[in-house]
């Protein structure tokens, strides 16, 4: 195993984490979004009231995109284990 072909799976895998990562994180952002306008516009400054919808929006996305989602991991892991004879070269 080489030192180049260790570096473009960790880079690759570092790629697949931030595609898996973005929906929810997304999702998250307009959620907080939306909170803090409806608290501006209202004048709430309650603390607690941001955690709820951004929880519900990473799961709405969560739901959404699983199965996209399990299907890249999928993938990567099947060329991971397809290539298995040629790392022990």
């Amino acid at each position: 195993m080489t030192t180049e072909l260790v570096i473009q799976y960790v880079n690759e895998t570092l790629k697949l984490a931030l595609l898996i990562s973005a929906p929810m994180l997304i999702f998250g952002l307009i959620g907080g979004i939306v909170v803090a306008l409806f608290q501006a516009a209202t004048q709430i400054q309650e603390m607690t009231l941001t955690f709820i919808p951004k929880i519900l929006a990473v799961a709405i996305s969560l739901l959404l995109f699983f199965p996209w989602m399990i299907a890249m991991l999928k993938g990567f892991a099947t060329r991971i284990f397809i290539n298995i004879p040629m790392y022990i070269r």
